[in-house]
């Protein structure tokens, strides 16, 4: 009897999935629970098991889009298991009943072992002169094609790399080739909230730079300890959900949303932290950062934006978030207006440490710095709420003593806050 496997329902506003990827193969044998397929929704990459143990054949192809309750496969359940298929089981007890090498024999074997199968070696053939020029220009044989008789590099070959050291080996010149691709489902939800974000809301943005000086100071000081004691690396986006933290609940409209005709206000700061992705970006939710260490947080920002190249991340760790921060310095960004992720109303955009020249007390210094943004959504959030909030991350960045209760430790001794 062939068992239908469809399309899981995978959340409440999802319609259709694309099939990524085919884990087995048309014709396979397959266990119980065993993954067979990738799926790709527009929030996240899921797994489709094997509801029975049988013979897998395929209906829906990859890259395919499919609708919720569609079938993907059939598997043959009361097809005879092939004898050659083993089960993991019965590989163990194969390993444990695998009678032990002798001592004395074993070097005999592996020196027997290895004669018998050498690895491969690759040769590279060039002619006498594209020899010469490739030693004396030291040059790497495995970037030039060759084009000579059985792939023989010859001379022209080796010019040309050099006449081209941009453009990768092999690569034709000139060319005028296309390459239609289907775009995924992700970056087709992706390219849409981004439309819908610039169209739906009254997007502003208001710059300022932090002197990151005594935060790197700080990392540098206390780095190996830091790791030492919690196991996981002191990274500047701890500093930066913290500083959040604390102006977000002085300024709570950043930290709002639209619903209707209401604002909702949060008590509490759900961070999205932008990650990119193989497949596109992603910002998985760190719940309750406010109330989390700055080892909680390192480790939460390790173990998602890990798990989101992966794509391994659940729907539920990708929604939620009531305020976002994005990192382009990783990718030498200096400066950028962040687009809000709805239903959010603001985001922060972190960039590149930039050593510059800045006046600090009547003196011109060379100091690291880094620009900051804050996009939002002037609809609910004033100027006055805007620069604020970035004021007092700066505040908090530059002073990072303040972050451990958000106020300065000798005006709270002296009571003077």
């Amino acid at each position: 009897m062939a068992v239908e496997i469809k399309v899981p329902t995978v959340g409440e506003s999802i319609n259709e999935v694309t099939l990524t990827k085919w884990i087995k193969k048309d014709g396979d044998w397959v266990e119980r629970d065993e993954v067979i397929a990738e799926l790709e929704s527009e929030k996240a990459t899921f797994e489709i098991n094997a509801e029975k143990s049988g013979i897998l054949h395929t209906v829906a192809r990859e890259n395919d889009t499919l609708k919720i309750g569609e079938v993907v496969s059939t598997i043959d359940d009361s097809a005879p298991k092939p004898t050659s298929v083993a089960t993991p089981e019965s590989t163990a007890k194969e390993e444990v009943s695998a009678p032990a090498a002798d001592p004395n024999t074993a070097p005999a074997a592996a020196t027997a072992k290895k004669e018998a199968s050498p690895e491969p070696r690759r040769e590279t053939r060039a002619t006498p002169v594209a020899a010469a020029i490739l030693a004396d220009r030291k040059v790497d044989a495995s970037r030039v094609t060759g084009t000579g008789t059985k792939g023989k590099i010859t001379k022209h070959d080796v010019m040309d790399v050099l006449a081209s050291p941009g453009r990768p080996a092999g690569r034709e010149l000139f060319s005028r080739n296309d390459r239609p691709e289907k775009m995924s489902v992700l970056r087709k939800t992706i390219s849409r909230r981004l439309v819908e974000a610039k169209n739906t809301t009254a997007m502003l943005t208001t710059f300022n730079e932090v002197d990151m000086s005594a935060i790197m100071e700080l990392r540098a000081k206390y780095k190996e300890l830091f790791k030492k004691h919690h196991e996981v690396n002191l990274g500047f986006m701890s500093f930066f959900t913290k500083a959040c933290c604390f102006a977000l609940q002085e300024w709570p409209a950043v930290n709002a949303s639209i619903d209707g005709d209401n604002i909702i206000y949060h008590d509490y700061c759900d961070i999205s932290i932008a990650v990119s992705s193989p497949k596109g970006l992603v910002v998985p939710v760190i719940r309750n950062a406010e109330s989390l260490s700055m080892a909680e947080i390192e480790k939460k920002v390790v173990d998602l934006a890990s798990r989101a190249r992966e794509s391994r991340l659940t729907i539920e760790e990708m929604t939620g978030g009531t305020f976002t921060i994005t990192n382009g310095g990783i990718f030498g960004s200096m400066m950028s207006t962040p687009i809000i992720n709805l239903p959010q109303s603001a985001i922060l955009g972190m960039h590149n440490i930039v050593e510059r020249p800045v006046a600090a007390r009547g003196q011109v210094v060379i100091r690291p710095m880094m620009y900051v943004a804050v996009s939002y959504d002037h609809r609910i959030i004033d100027g006055r709420e805007s620069v604020s909030f970035l004021v007092r991350v700066k505040e908090m960045l530059e002073n990072p003593s303040l972050l451990l209760f958000g106020k300065d430790p000798v005006k709270a001794l002296l009571e003077l806050e």
